[in-house]
């Protein structure tokens, strides 16, 4: 261990660990823009400059190692004037318009500024090339408040393995954005929202639909309905100064009816519905493969993200046969809302205005792919970012924290534990083992709580088997076989696992993938900023809301059983086929 002090307190920490890193060990804040831990520390923005007694220069904390003896001062003269500096030459080029940005009051600048005590912009001059993309369905780039830290970029080369943007040009000229300053949607873009997720300013965002949702709600012609993702409970409280992992899914219900809508349902139906249909068509590939000894595709890969969707369409085509033809949860609504709820109500198809609400940036271009219009109109016409509803609830004015806890409508309101955990990396596997399991043998999974512990967690790739020792006679090929599945988040990790089926490993028989570090809990749409110590407290309380419900398996939800009994008929059958299944395309450059 080495010893140094850092404002005089006495410290001791093993040879390469930062500045950075120590200084947070005593509780002594250094102040940083461009660092992003465990992803990115270049030294860059120079805001975490610190003193080291007998070093002529500055330092920056982020990247210098600390070295036995070392002295260190983080709150100097010199260090304050420097930093002052660096953030006045930052607000000299960005756009200051504070007062009307949505990131007022949760920009780390404007935050920097503050603490910095810096009231004036002391350098006015020329300003840097301003361009706004709005090209996609689900992000907006401004160039006028990018402040060059590099952190979109190092997540969608690094953690993603995109790489739609770079910095491009040198020195005064440079622009954090794709090559030969093409617009996002003419290049290789998953829309996954990362890079909006860690953006410290305003300079990449969601496309706000906040306006269209209001004109919806404001119309009387149109009946307003929503539905709120399982991961949008354990991180939507982070919104009105709750600590992640606070589960508000009853006053994010009342909020929602005090908004408007006319119905609050839960996208968690769909979750239950989609592991009765995915499961179905995992456990019929089996079959052909087993018994017809056909050259079926496997592994069977998940298709509940968007995001992962378009990347292999783009990246992987060759996989897409192996792709579930089920649509995600969110999408499976829309096409139920539209046509088993729309009859049951006597409306139409269209007088059916369905708004989401996601973790997840690539929801919103996920409604507007025109597969998913089975239902006869849009399926989903507006998708909603759990930081964008927090927006609608202060606008509205509604004081979130005084509300009281409601249930969800029926018959979309009813979901089973198995639906919760969707939102965690993991959990929609454990979700159809859970399903799977029980239909093939008649006994619940031989796992603790029902958890499967090796696809928990946040490692990058994770892997589980499991033994049919006993089975119906109708599932009897299956008797003896071991099920091997595996889960990977973050679509770097998604590309490794990939590349590794790519290469002959064929011992899979199921594989979920989302594109989000974490999964859905760490989507780009969450409150930012996500760490790993949020993830997990997000994903705890995900398994406490789960644990909690009397029914955990998805094929246990009776308002399921009900829409198959009076509906759908039977999982993959003719109905469910049509409304609930769709093919994905190979884009090359076709974006």
């Amino acid at each position: 261990m080495l010893r140094l002090t850092i404002d005089g307190i006495k410290v001791e920490a093993s040879e390469g660990t930062i500045i950075l890193e120590v200084a947070r060990q005593v509780h002594i804040k250094i102040p940083v823009l461009c660092y992003l831990e465990g992803v990115q520390a270049i030294g860059s923005c120079r805001v975490c400059l610190v003193e080291v007694e007998g070093v002529k220069t500055l330092v920056p904390a982020c990247v210098t190692p600390v070295t036995n003896g070392m002295k260190v001062y983080t709150n100097t003269r010199r260090v304050r004037d420097a930093r002052r500096t660096v953030v006045e030459l930052l607000l000299s080029d960005h756009n200051g318009e504070c007062q009307t940005c949505e990131r007022n009051e949760d920009c780390e600048l404007q935050a920097l500024a503050r603490d910095l005590g810096i009231r004036d912009i002391e350098y006015l001059g020329e300003q840097s090339l301003k361009k706004e993309d709005t090209s996609t369905a689900a992000l907006v780039r401004d160039t006028s408040k990018c402040i060059l830290c590099r952190r979109c970029v190092s997540v969608c080369t690094e953690i993603q393995g995109v790489g739609a943007i770079f910095p491009q040009n040198r020195g005064f000229k440079t622009i954090i954005g794709p090559a030969f300053s093409l617009d996002l949607e003419n290049v290789i873009c998953v829309q996954c929202g990362q890079c909006a997720a860690v953006c410290p300013v305003s300079a990449i965002k969601e496309k706000d639909d906040t306006e269209k949702v209001w004109s919806a709600l404001d119309n009387p012609d149109k009946h307003v309905i929503v539905q709120t993702a399982p991961a949008i409970r354990a991180a939507f409280g982070e919104c009105f100064g709750y600590p992640p992992g606070t589960l508000v899914t009853g006053k994010m219900t009342s909020a929602l009816r005090r908004l408007g809508f006319d119905a609050v349902f839960d996208t968690e139906f769909t979750a239950d519905l989609t592991i009765m249909e995915e499961g179905t068509e995992l456990l019929n590939r089996l079959k052909k493969a087993l018994v017809d000894k056909e050259d079926i595709s496997l592994p069977q890969f998940t298709s509940c993200c968007p995001a992962w969707i378009k990347f292999v369409e783009h990246f992987y085509p060759e996989f897409l046969p192996n792709i579930s033809t089920c649509k995600s949860p969110q999408q499976m609504f829309g096409a139920v809302a539209k046509t088993y709820y729309a009859g049951k109500i006597g409306r139409r198809p269209e007088d059916i205005f369905v708004v989401s609400i996601m973790p997840c940036t690539a929801k919103k271009f996920e409604a507007e792919r025109p597969e998913m219009t089975d239902s006869g109109a849009q399926d989903v016409d507006a998708v909603l970012t759990t930081r964008e509803l927090g927006r609608l609830i202060k606008q509205a004015g509604i004081e979130f924290r005084s509300l009281h806890g409601e249930e969800m409508d029926t018959p979309f309101g009813i979901a089973t534990g198995a639906a919760d955990i969707f939102a965690n990396t993991g959990g929609v596997m454990e979700a159809g083992l859970r399903t799977a399991y029980e239909i093939v043998t008649g006994e619940q999974l031989p796992f603790k709580n029902l958890h499967v512990k090796s696809i928990a967690g946040l490692d990058g790739i994770k892997e589980a088997s499991i033994t049919f020792n006993k089975t119906f006679s109708e599932w009897e090929f299956l008797k003896g076989v071991t099920l091997k599945v595996a889960v990977a988040h973050g679509l770097g990790n998604a590309r490794k696992i990939l590349e590794r089926v790519k290469g002959g490993d064929n011992t899979y028989h199921c594989i979920e993938i989302m594109a989000c570090p974490g999964g859905c809990i760490g989507g780009g749409g969450q409150p930012r900023m996500t760490t790993d110590e949020m993830r997990r407290a997000r994903i705890s309380a995900i398994y406490k809301e789960d644990e909690g419900k009397k029914l955990r398996k998805s094929h246990e939800n009776p308002a399921l059983k009900q829409l198959y009994g009076q509906f759908l008929g039977q999982p993959l059958g003719e109905k469910s086929h049509h409304l609930l299944h769709t093919q994905y395309m190979r884009r090359d450059f076709n974006f």
